[in-house]
Order: structure tokens, then sequence, then C-alpha cells
């Protein structure tokens, strides 16, 4: 039985003066552009900075980024959003991307300020979701439940993230910044490939246990991915944030202007080093510390911000575990153990990273049903729920099958990442949606529940930037194209054994360049040669490193060509009966 409808009239959260004037400034500025009286590409400055994007071959159409700090997500809001989805996006859903933001697509310029106001008015922002800035605060989506984690980091990754909201300091960098938060042993938030990344740690210090982290700089993906590397072997928590402030500043002071292809801070501290990079953090921490004006936000942090009780929610009554394989498939899959005895962490897959408006609504009734409306958005672009009644998780299955949000296998092989592409992406070259909804259909027949192949993880990006991460992926593809038989066609250049860990990032080695409509079958053969060929239980990116490019190369060279005059194989994943053409636009994120 599905839970009832819960929703109330949604609370506003009271605007403060400076929001207000944000609305009222873009209002304006839409009326000058309009006019004539702004130029399109100081606007299109200006709306980056306010989490908006062109979408892809229009002219007043956009793509709304919504800040989520750390993930962290109300039912309330999740209302809020399926209600914006509804009134102004195309298609009618969220998209959760891999930086735990939320992504509304087509929305018509004219609507764009009642959109803002909207979000604003549910506690949410899209300032600075885009830009030159610092972009939305990430953070391990098992933060305060994880029973492997060192601390909980939530405090922290909000501290930081309303500490740079709005901060002069982060105006008008050379280019993007992004933080990441890791509690956890496992690298669940890959902290190696930001520009700046704090691990958990505790340290014994004149006997007593100090928390702190260990912070890293100058990592990334894009054309040229780069591994971050450790500032100092420990961070007292008071000095988190002004060793951040301080990375900012050196990064504002010395990235590349010139270049936007070599504007972020990893092309700093390629040309530097690490330890010429080190001393200017920790000399500048210095003057961030004595500089201080009474204006600026202090650097104090409460670590107990976010301790909590279990939901109080209505007890659930006694129900029996279905029998059905589907629900013990999610059971094992969907399901987390929390540190807090008798609670369970859910993983809610949202196919292609999209949830539409019903789901978003059916899932926000079933949030305060069974945890008090608390829910997390993820890097792995699905949402999760905290603090569900183990005794409840038979109910909340049951629900969320009727919402059709059910699908097993979370953060397994089938669950694959992908970027928006050239659905709406101005520099995509392939429609990454689609070669992630065609490689789909080889998970049935029982590769999605092969052991051994659980912990492959795909990744798909439209192109070399990497939004879909496809550097970290043990099987990674990116967009690209190449001419055949005098006819442009769009491949994927496949990449095998990426990975992280805590401390360092390894990027997978380019292997194939596979025309689209043959990339499904070469990732079966791929597939089905490591279930032959592994020992033991040795893992893939290990399997990668034994077997060796060459080799696999020569398993998959049957897969480069296509069948001569079938006009079917000159065509993208995603967009089927459209003639391809590489069309790249001017990507507005460096703007």
């Amino acid at each position: 039985m599905s839970p009832a409808d819960t929703r109330s009239s949604p609370v506003k959260v009271p605007l403060t003066p400076v929001q207000e004037a944000e609305l009222t400034l873009f209002e304006e500025n839409i009326r000058k552009l309009e006019s004539g009286a702004l130029d399109s590409d100081d606007f299109r400055r200006f709306r980056l900075e306010n989490g908006i994007y062109g979408i892809r071959n229009t002219t007043d159409e956009h793509m709304v980024r919504i800040k989520v700090k750390w993930g962290n997500l109300t039912a309330d809001q999740l209302d809020a959003l399926a209600e914006v989805a509804e009134a102004y996006a195309t298609p009618k859903c969220g998209h959760v991307t891999t930086r735990q933001a939320i992504q509304m697509h087509h929305i018509k310029r004219r609507d764009v300020p009642a959109l803002l106001r909207k979000i604003a008015d549910c506690g949410l922002t899209t300032r600075e979701a885009c830009g030159n800035t610092v972009r939305n605060v990430t953070a391990c989506h098992y933060a305060g439940v994880s029973p492997e984690e060192v601390f909980d980091v939530r405090p922290y990754a909000q501290a930081v993230a309303d500490y740079f909201l709005r901060n002069p300091l982060n105006q008008n960098l050379p280019r993007k910044f992004k933080f990441a938060f890791e509690g956890c042993p496992t690298d669940h938030a890959r902290v190696p490939i930001h520009d700046f990344g704090a691990v958990a740690k505790i340290r014994e210090i004149n006997g007593k246990k100090v928390r702190g982290f260990q912070c890293y700089v100058g990592g990334g993906l894009g054309a040229t991915p780069h591994s971050a590397q450790l500032i100092e072997d420990f961070t007292p928590e008071e000095l988190l944030i002004p060793t951040a402030e301080a990375v900012v500043r050196i990064f504002d002071r010395h990235g590349n202007r010139k270049d936007k292809a070599r504007a972020r801070i990893k092309f700093v501290l390629k040309d530097w080093g690490i330890e010429k990079m080190r001393e200017a953090i920790l000399e500048e921490r210095k003057i961030a510390i004595l500089t201080r004006s009474g204006r600026t936000p202090n650097f104090d942090i409460n670590p107990h911000a976010f301790d909590e009780q279990p939901p109080k929610v209505e007890a659930p009554a006694s129900a029996a575990e279905p029998t059905d394989a589907n629900y013990k498939r999610w059971r094992l899959t969907n399901v987390k153990r929390q540190k807090q005895a008798g609670y369970s962490t859910v993983l809610v897959r949202c196919l292609l990273g999209d949830i539409y408006v019903p789901q978003m609504h059916q899932l926000a009734q079933i949030a305060r049903r069974y945890c008090g409306g608390r829910l997390r958005t993820a890097i792995t672009q699905n949402l999760v729920m905290q603090w569900v009644a183990d005794k409840a998780l038979p109910l909340v299955y049951a629900d969320l099958l009727e919402a059709g949000l059910a699908e097993p296998n979370a953060e397994r092989v089938a669950d694959i990442t992908r970027c928006p592409g050239a659905d709406t992406c101005q520099i995509a070259i392939t429609h990454s949606r689609g070669l992630a909804a065609a490689l789909t259909p080889i998970f049935s027949n029982g590769l999605s529940t092969a052991e051994e192949l659980q912990d492959i993880k795909i990744k798909i990006s439209g192109c070399f930037n990497s939004c879909g991460q496809h550097h970290i992926a043990d099987i990674g593809f990116y967009g690209s194209s190449k001419v055949i038989d005098g006819h442009e066609v769009p491949h994927y250049v496949l990449l095998l054994g990426g990975h992280t860990h805590e401390g360092a990032a390894h990027f997978g080695k380019p292997t194939l360049q596979i025309p689209a409509k043959r990339v499904p079958e070469a990732a079966r053969k791929l597939l089905q040669f490591y279930r032959s060929e592994r020992q033991g239980n040795e893992e893939f990116r290990h399997f990668v490193e034994r077997i060796g490019t060459p080799r696999f190369k020569e398993l998959l060279q049957e897969f480069t060509t296509i069948p001569s005059g079938d006009p079917k194989m000159y065509e993208d994943l995603g967009a089927e009966g459209v003639a391809f053409k590489m069309e790249m636009g001017k990507g507005e994120c460096a703007a």
C-alpha cells in the first residue's frame, strides 16, 4: 500500500535582501538583453554565475543547475523541485549529477526568474552552480551513518559551502573550483579528482584525540586528468577553512587567465610542483588567519551540527519479508547497514540519473513516512534515504515498487554513470544517454547479477571533458567522431582500468575507438572475456594491468569497423534516424 499524500503547503524560507536583489537583477538583465541594452556575452557570464547554462542549438532555452550542499535534501524540497519541473522543464524530470546537484532542462528564458524564486523559497540555490566559482561542495553520501567512517564530515562540508557562497574571494576565479569531503576509508566521494579534497583523520596530540583532515590539492579530470596531491599530513579542524581559503587565494592569483584550457589549479600544481605549492599554501594560510576583517565569516565549525536522533515517524507494523527474487536482489544491493543499530540506508536508483515528477512526489511521501523526510543526492546519480527502520524495509520496497523506483543493483555494474551528452550540452559530441540506454540490455541474461562483475564501474561522457567521470571508471567511454567511407560516424573511445582510492586517482588507459552502434556488443565481449580469463578473485583493474592494452586491442578489433553502405551504422545511439554531424559549440563553463 502506498503512503498517503502527506504534502502540505510548502514552508517558504524567508529570502535575504541579497537574494531579493539577485532575483530583481536577473529580471532586469533579461529585459536589458531583450531590448539590446545588454551584450549577450555579458549576459552569459552573469547567468552562469547564477547557475544557468545555455541549451544546445537554442537561443532562449536553458539548463538550470540547483546546488544541493553535500547532497542534503528534504522531502519538502523534493516536492518543490517536482513542482518546478512540472511547471517549467522538458522533460518533466530532475537529473541528478555526478556532483550531487540537480539539473532541469529546456527552461524558457522568460521563466527563469520565477523558477529561481521558487527554488530560493524552498531553501536551495543556483548561485555559483556554474561559472568560474566555487561549485557545489560534495561529500560522501554515507556521511553520518557509515559504520566505517572516522567521523561525520557533514558539518565541515556545510561550513565550507556556507563560507564560500557569495564570498567575494570566488566570484571571478580563473576557472571553476571543486571541493569534496570523505569520512570513510573507502573513497565514496572521489576526493583525488577534486581541486581541494579533505579526508577525515584523527590524531593523538598531547594525549588528546584531535579531529582533522588530510587535505589534497590539484586534482581534476577534463582532457588532461591529474590526481590531487597531499598538502600536509594532518590539518586540525580549526585550520580547515583557512587552508581552503589559502588554496582559493593562490588559485585566484596564479591561475591561467589567458588560456582557459590550462586554467584549473591542477596546471599551477603541474608547473610549480607540490613542494612549492605546499609552501605557498601554508604561507598564505598564515596571512588568511592574521588579516581577517570583522566582516569576513569566521572559521569556526560546530562538529556536532548534524548529530541526529532517529526520525519521529509512526512505528511501522511488522511486515513479512517478500519472497520474490527482485526483493531479495534489492535488499542485497540497495540496502546498507548503518552504524546506528536497527536502521539502514536505502539507495534509490534513478535510471540514467533521471527522476520524473510523479516519482519525485512519491519519493518525498515515502521519505516522510519512513525516515522523517531525510534524503541525499549521490555522485552515483542516485537518491538516498537514511534512517529507515530495518523492520520497515519490506514496506519501503513495496512503496518504491509502486513508484517505479525499486530498481535493484544500485552502485553495481549495471548502474551506469553518464553525463547529459549531446541531448543538451553545447560541447558534447555524442548522446551519452543513448549509449547508457543501449548498454542496459546486455545486463539481462545474468550479467547484472554475476558476482565477479559487481564491483566494475562503467562511466560515459559525451566528449573528452569527463563530466561522466570516464577517466576513473573500470570501463570508461567518451564521445568522438571519425570519417568512414566519406561519412562522419559517431565513435566512443574506450578506456580501461581507471579507479580512485584514498590519496590517488588512477586514470583509465585509452584502448580503442569504436563506432557508437558497436559499443554494446564490444562491452559484452569485454565483460565475458574478464569472466573467463580472470585469475581467482582478481579485480578488473588488476586484470587490465596483467592482460595489457595490446591484448584488449586485439580482442575488440572486430568492433572498430562497420558494414559498408548501412546508413543506420552512421547514426548515433539515442539519435536514430538523424544524420550524425560532429558539432561542438563554445563551452560555457569557462565563459
